[in-house]
């Protein structure tokens, strides 16, 4: 459960920094670099959590659930 919510966490932030880029790029009409940092830092969250969840189906602490999108034959 507690990963679950990080997750979410996560991806509340993600979208906290490209909602405050868009933001920063409409009040700072081009001037600043405001802009530039939110979306560095979206960029480094959304590789850093693609990552952890990499990291979590390859050392067995995240295990995938609900309805398989791949179905073989009984036979093969």
């Amino acid at each position: 459960m507690l990963g679950k919510i990080f997750i979410i966490g996560v991806f509340l932030a993600i979208l906290y920094t490209l909602v405050s880029s868009f933001y920063f790029l409409i009040t700072d009409h081009g001037e600043g670099d405001r802009t530039v940092k939110r979306l560095s830092w979206r960029i480094g969250l959304s590789l850093g959590l693609v990552l952890l969840l990499w990291a979590g189906f390859q050392l067995g602490v995240i295990e995938p659930q609900g309805v398989n999108p791949v179905r073989y034959p009984a036979g093969e």
